[in-house]
């Protein structure tokens, strides 16, 4: 799921935007993206993860899989810009292009980490990306 997020408060000296709002995370990264750089290509079986979007555009594929990684229906193709928040949940893949150089915040609900970075995370066998 994609939203593109509102300015909750601006002025001369700048931009307030509520990225959550009541929902404490487990984790939280930023991961950035040279141009044409690949990342994800994987799903979490419980954890649900948020991508907050800072800069730059990115493409981005998705699609439920099933247990062993394979994907249910339609892979679905989105651009992905700046203020953007997606959701991925459980048994969802999710893979990033970046057209541009880019950056975006990763908060996940769930195992994900420093040391348990890997613990809930399943790299598919054949990429979408």
């Amino acid at each position: 799921m994609k939203k593109i997020l509102k300015k909750n408060f601006r002025d001369k000296r700048g931009t307030i935007i509520d990225i959550f709002i009541n929902q404490p995370k487990d984790h939280c990264t930023l991961v950035t993206f040279n141009k044409n750089a690949v990342r994800g290509n994987h799903f979490h079986k419980k954890s649900t993860q948020y991508s907050f979007v800072i800069s730059g555009k990115l493409k981005m594929l998705s699609a439920k899989v099933n247990k062993k990684g394979k994907p249910i229906g339609k892979i679905k193709k989105d651009i992905i810009k700046g203020n953007s928040l997606i959701t991925h949940k459980p048994r969802h893949a999710h893979a990033f292009k970046a057209l541009t150089k880019s950056s975006l915040l990763a908060f996940v609900d769930g195992v994900r980490g420093g040391k348990n970075y890997e613990k809930d995370t399943y790299r598919l066998r054949k990429k979408l990306i």
